[in-house]
């Protein structure tokens, strides 16, 4: 099986910072987070390939000189067509693949992949998405009862009424069929493709249950939930 990461992306969230380098690159212990992504990718044996998609002619080229010539290790240029448009670009790499992973690079989670494939393999999905449930909050809330405050809650765990949907996706080779048929310049893999596909009924879910999840915007976010970010490399086993 074969890993795409998807690190073509502005970064406008991560601005001044990434007028200078991608988001791929942002440092965590002086080493760019698309590393950490890398490493936990190949610590999973049926993962044969990592596929990195970025602008290599602009700033992304900092992701293919860190990385050099390592083994299985694979650079396609950003196509500027949307994250749809992106697989279309790379399906001669997808060649003879029964299912790939894609992995948007400002995600860190140490997602059990294994496990996730068996969901796809057992729903017989078209695509198979990470989600979770539960959401530890940045701020603190407040237990109110007639205009009084009772209690306070310090940056609780908050289960959440709806899913969360991480970029975290395991999909088969009809996704890309179903790219092809759209004739837009730019296609959008969550709004062109799998919202469609939900209504069929052809998406599973795959809950990360109690696994950290923070969404690596910007070196702000990574510097400001250390503890978190820290406690998911190790859940990563690096």
């Amino acid at each position: 099986m074969k890993a795409i990461i998807l690190a073509g992306g502005k970064g406008t969230r991560g601005k001044p910072y990434t007028e200078f380098f991608p988001k791929a690159m942002s440092p965590i212990d002086d080493k760019p987070l698309i590393d950490y992504v890398v490493k936990y990718l190949k610590s999973f044996n049926f993962i044969k390939e990592v596929i990195i998609v970025s602008d290599f002619n602009g700033l992304g080229g900092q992701i293919k000189n860190y990385f050099g010539n390592q083994k299985n290790i694979s650079f396609v240029q950003d196509s500027q067509s949307g994250t749809g448009g992106d697989l279309l670009h790379i399906e001669k790499n997808l060649k003879g693949e029964s299912e790939f992973l894609l992995w948007f690079v400002d995600n860190l989670c140490a997602v059990d992949i294994k496990k996730m494939r068996d969901i796809f393999k057992e729903k017989k999905s078209s695509a198979t998405i990470a989600t979770r449930t539960k959401r530890k909050e940045e701020t603190g809330f407040a237990i109110v009862e007639n205009g009084i405050i009772k209690e306070f809650k310090e940056k609780p765990i908050m289960k959440l009424q709806l899913s969360e949907c991480l970029g975290i996706y395991m999909l088969g080779p009809d996704i890309i069929k179903r790219i092809k048929k759209l004739k837009k310049k730019e296609i959008n893999l969550s709004f062109d493709i799998l919202q469609q596909l939900s209504k069929e009924g052809k998406i599973s879910a795959f809950d990360v249950g109690d696994s950290e999840w923070i969404d690596a915007e910007s070196p702000m976010v990574l510097e400001r939930n250390q503890k978190t970010v820290k406690k998911i490399i190790k859940q990563m086993g690096l």
